[in-house]
C-alpha cells in the first residue's frame, strides 16, 4: 500500500516531465522550420549538393574573364552542373518607393476605340521612326489600329503631355535596356517628345549598343542599350548577332551595367531572345571555355537572379528602375496569324495559345523580391488583347519584303513586334503616369 503511495505520488511528476518535453520539442522542431524556410528564402551556399554563385564579381578591371562577343566559342561542352544564382531580397536601407498605383490597378481596364485623342502622333511626323515599325508606310491601309485607348477600370491614366515630360526628365538620363520590343518602346518615347523639340536643338547618335536621342533645352537624354538577355552574351552586337549557338555569362550583368549605372530613369526588359532552343552558360570563373549546356527557361532564371542581385542594391530615391513584363507572339487557336486582324480582342481575361505561363511564374516570382526597388509595368494581358497592333507584313527588315514573301503571310507575318503609333505609346504613357 505505501509502495503503491509511493508510485501514486509519482505519477504527475512524470506526466509533468513528459509534457515538458513534448512542448520543448515543437518549439525546437517550429524553429527548425523557420530556420530553413528563411535560409531558403536566402538562397543558400550550399543546399543539397547544389552550389549558389554570387552573381557580379568579375569585371575587367580585376582581370576577369575576356568580354562575349559573336565570334566567341565554347571549347566543349557539358551537361548542366546544377549551379544557382545566389542573390538576396535585401531589406530596404533607403525606404520603400513602389508604386501602388493609388487605389486603382491601371493595368486592369479595357481597350477604347478614340479617334479623337489618339494617334498621339502621325507615323510620318517622326523622323526617328523605324522601318521595322511603320507599318502605314510599307502597305498598311486600315489605321484602326492607331485609335485604340486603354482605359483603366477605377480611374484614369494621366493625360500624355510632352512638355511635361520632358520637365520630369529635365538635367536627366531616361534609358530603355533589353531587346527589339523595347527598342520599339525606345522609338515611340523618341516620337512622343520629338516635337516639341527644335530640329536645330535636339539630335540622335549613329544606331550602336547604345543609341542616345539628346534635347538641348533640358540636358536630357533617352537612350536604348542593346542587351537582349541582360547578361552579357555573345548576341551583344546590335546588327550581328543571330547565331547558331547563344553563350552567355549567366552570373554577370557587369558589360552592361557599365553603360546602365548612371542613368537616372531605367526601363528593362527580357524576354524574346530566351525563345529559342537551349542557351551555353559560361561562368565567369570557367577559365577553360568549358560550357553547360541548359533549357531556355532555366538559363533566364539564372540571367534574372544576376540582374535582380544588381537591382536589390539601387538606391529607389535616386535612381527610378522600371520592370516591362513580357508581350508575347499572338497565336490565333486554329490556323493563321495576326496577318488581316483589324480588331482588339473584347474578352476580358483571353489568354491566347502563346502564353508562356512558366516563364511569367518565374519573372512574377523574381520581381516579387524586389518591390521596393523596382516598379513593374505589367503590359502582358492588355497586350494580348491586341492581336490587330502587329506589323505582320507590313514592315521592313534590312530590306523589304519580296512579292512571293508578301503572298504569304501565314510564314513571314511578324506578329511579334508592334505598329507605331500603336501599343508601345500607352506603354509610355503608363511611365508618365507614375514618374
Amino acid at each position: 500500500m505505501q509502495r503503491w503511495n509511493r508510485k501514486k505520488t509519482q505519477f504527475p511528476v512524470l506526466v509533468f516531465l513528459l509534457f515538458l518535453f513534448i512542448v520543448f520539442s515543437n518549439l525546437h522542431s517550429e524553429n527548425s522550420i523557420l530556420q530553413i524556410q528563411d535560409g531558403h528564402d536566402r538562397a543558400p551556399r550550399h543546399q543539397d549538393s547544389i552550389t549558389y554563385v554570387k552573381p557580379n564579381l568579375f569585371s575587367r578591371q580585376n582581370h576577369g574573364p575576356e568580354i562575349l562577343d559573336r565570334f566567341s566559342t565554347c571549347n566543349s561542352t557539358k551537361e548542366y552542373s546544377g549551379r544557382k544564382i545566389a542573390w538576396t531580397d535585401r531589406k530596404p536601407r533607403y525606404g520603400h518607393r513602389r508604386e501602388t498605383l493609388e487605389s486603382c490597378d491601371v493595368f486592369s481596364g479595357k481597350w477604347v476605340f478614340d479617334n479623337n485623342s489618339y494617334p498621339l502622333y502621325k507615323e510620318s511626323d517622326c523622323p526617328y521612326m523605324s522601318d521595322q515599325l511603320a507599318c502605314h508606310k510599307h502597305g498598311r491601309s486600315d489605321l484602326g489600329y492607331q485609335y485604340w485607348r486603354w482605359q483603366p477600370h477605377n480611374c484614369n491614366l494621366k493625360r500624355w503631355n510632352a512638355t511635361e515630360m520632358w520637365e520630369k526628365l529635365r538635367d536627366k538620363r531616361l534609358m530603355f535596356v533589353g531587346d527589339s520590343l523595347n527598342r520599339g518602346q525606345w522609338i515611340s518615347m523618341v516620337c512622343l517628345l520629338q516635337s516639341v523639340i527644335p530640329a536645330d536643338k535636339r539630335s540622335m547618335s549613329p544606331n550602336a549598343a547604345l543609341t542616345i536621342f539628346k534635347a538641348e533645352e533640358y540636358n536630357a537624354t533617352v537612350e536604348f542599350l542593346w542587351a537582349p538577355l541582360l547578361v552579357e552574351s555573345n548576341s551583344d552586337d546590335p546588327v550581328n548577332h543571330r547565331l547558331d549557338d547563344r553563350i552567355i555569362r549567366p552570373d554577370s550583368v557587369l558589360k552592361h551595367a557599365s553603360e546602365w549605372e548612371n542613368a537616372d530613369i531605367l526601363i528593362f526588359n527580357t524576354y524574346l531572345w530566351w525563345r529559342q532552343g537551349p542557351v551555353k552558360l559560361l561562368w565567369s570563373a570557367e577559365a577553360n571555355g568549358a560550357c553547360e549546356e541548359l533549357d531556355s527557361l532555366g538559363a533566364m532564371e539564372l540571367a534574372m537572379g544576376a540582374w535582380a542581385d544588381w537591382a536589390s542594391k539601387v538606391n529607389p530615391l535616386k535612381k527610378r528602375v522600371f520592370f516591362v513584363t513580357m508581350s508575347r507572339e499572338w497565336k490565333p487557336e486554329s490556323e493563321g496569324n495576326c496577318y488581316s486582324e483589324t480588331s482588339p480582342i473584347d474578352l476580358e481575361g483571353y489568354w491566347g495559345s502563346g502564353s508562356d505561363l512558366p516563364t511569367m511564374h518565374m519573372v512574377e516570382k523574381v520581381l516579387s523580391k524586389l518591390s521596393s526597388k523596382v516598379s513593374v509595368l505589367n503590359i502582358t494581358q492588355l497586350s494580348e488583347y491586341r492581336k490587330d497592333g502587329h506589323p505582320s507584313i507590313y514592315r521592313k527588315f534590312w530590306e523589304a519584303l519580296k512579292p512571293e514573301q508578301l503572298s504569304n503571310p501565314a510564314s513571314y507575318s511578324d506578329c511579334i513586334h508592334w505598329c507605331l503609333p500603336g501599343l508601345p505609346d500607352v506603354w509610355n504613357e503608363f511611365l508618365f503616369h507614375f514618374l
